[in-house]
């Protein structure tokens, strides 16, 4: 086992680093009772993979119980707020709720861009014979919802434009699903049903790209695509300055913004031109700032050239997601369920007899894990992938349960699917919060049935490729 590496937010009780200090332990490492009991769980509790799924759930549940109560009115007057942004020729009025969907969410599908750009290039995506099998369950799993939705509210109907709705999977909650069974699920497993939800999720961004755009700018969107030509210029150039990316990308979401394309869009494409490979050979770096360090003298000079060496090791695509990951799970996503998960539920009924409501359900629940059988039993059958290891024809089933778990970016849809109709709105909101809830009890009840009776894969020890 490697040796243990120092953090100066060790409990200070550790002896290990208690020479660390010169005057003493910082706030979060003391032993404080507030910094002891209360500062140093929420971190820990942060660092859990299903904390993310919980707070998104807690938000969720408070924008409902808002939603429903004696003080609805405020839950609907504060997110109809208008916001608007004067700064020269730019000109923005829209709603807090729009800010939030059309700006905010922009970190989320930056995020997603990242780690999408991350799984092609170093991840699994980028082996074709682990991928196969996850990328054609992906693609099963959205066509066969989509097409029981469709069977439901045919081309033509009030509720056609909703078919994209039931194809998508929520990665945060189906992560944290898998996170409550802990290690019985198996690591190959988890993989899968990860790289299912990047796969879904690009489906998602083409769907929402090519069939939620309307009143296409040509002019704007051209706009925009130079913009990202210059990012991509910059980029071949060795331009590494974060500032002329940042500019370069709001330019971009206000193009986008006012082609008709939906704004988010553009965290994606960013996202994706990130280097998702160092500037620096990694151990040649290193060795520079093992060999800076040797004369045991640190002055401002040595430490930035340090910093730019040990940084410039890591890719920027790996950098933004540590970022930028929990600033989308613990805040964006978040704030995105308490602005869009407040339904009304008076009209709850007429989830299970209105075609748009049944489509949903029956797309999310029973579409999801069948398309997603479906698919992997053919594929595996033809020859095209093969079950990960480990993991049986039941877990399969069980993880495409899972994989109905569509909130964030199904409540997404749904607003974009139906505009000015608030009643069809609200009940693509009600049917997307009762299938999830229905697919994520589904799901791990069919697991844990799977999984019964299987000894859990033990911690991997770390190597010292880890420290």
């Amino acid at each position: 086992m490697a040796p243990r590496s120092i953090n100066p937010h060790d409990d200070p009780s550790n002896g290990s680093v208690d020479d660390l200090w010169e005057t003493g332990p910082s706030y979060m490492a003391s032993d404080k009772p507030l910094a002891r009991l209360v500062a140093r769980p929420v971190r820990e509790f942060l660092r859990v993979e299903a904390a993310g799924s919980l707070l998104l759930l807690l938000a969720a549940l408070v924008a409902l119980v808002w939603a429903n109560s004696p003080w609805a009115a405020s839950y609907d007057t504060l997110w109809h707020t208008h916001l608007t942004l004067d700064v020269g020729p730019l000109h923005l009025d829209e709603t807090l709720q729009h800010w939030v969907n059309d700006a905010l969410m922009v970190i989320f599908f930056f995020v997603v861009g990242l780690e999408i750009k991350y799984e092609l290039v170093n991840g699994d995506l980028r082996d074709p014979k682990t991928a196969a099998l996850p990328i054609i369950a992906a693609i099963g799993g959205m066509v066969v919802p989509a097409g029981l939705y469709l069977a439901l509210n045919p081309p033509g109907s009030d509720g056609s434009a909703g078919w994209g709705i039931p194809m998508a999977t929520d990665i945060a909650f189906a992560v944290g699903v898998l996170g409550i069974l802990g290690r019985r699920i198996p690591s190959a497993a988890r993989l899968f049903l990860l790289t299912l939800a990047i796969v879904d999720d690009i489906g998602a961004i083409l769907v929402i790209a090519v069939f939620y755009t309307s009143d296409l700018s040509m002019g704007w969107l051209a706009i925009a695509l130079a913009l990202l030509a210059v990012m991509a210029l910059a980029r071949m150039l060795r331009i590494w300055t974060i500032v002329v990316y940042a500019v370069l990308g709001v330019g971009v979401w206000f193009a986008l913004l006012e082609s008709g394309v939906h704004a988010t869009l553009a965290g994606v494409a960013i996202g994706l031109l990130a280097p998702a490979g160092p500037l620096l050979k990694e151990e040649v770096a290193r060795s520079h700032a093992r060999a800076a360090l040797r004369d045991n003298v640190l002055d401002p000079d040595e430490l930035a050239r340090l910093r730019f060496l040990l940084k410039e090791s890591v890719s920027v695509v790996e950098r933004l997601q540590s970022t930028l990951h929990p600033v989308s799970s613990y805040v964006v996503l978040p704030v995105f369920a308490l602005a869009n998960a407040g339904v009304e539920l008076g009209a709850i009924g007429k989830v299970f007899t209105d075609p748009i409501g049944l489509g949903i359900v029956l797309g999310l629940v029973v579409g999801k894990p069948l398309g997603i059988f479906v698919a992997s039993f053919v594929a595996v059958r033809l020859g095209l992938g093969r079950l990960p290891e480990s993991t049986t024809w039941s877990m399969i089933f069980g993880l495409g349960a899972v994989g109905g778990i569509g909130f964030t970016v199904s409540i997404f849809i749904a607003g974009l699917s139906f505009p000015g109709a608030d009643l069809l709105t609200e009940e693509a909101k009600i049917a997307i919060l009762l299938a999830s809830l229905f697919a994520a009890a589904v799901g791990v009840a069919l697991l844990m049935a799977a999984t019964r009776g299987r000894a859990s894969e033990p911690d991997r020890e770390p190597d010292t490729a880890d420290t």
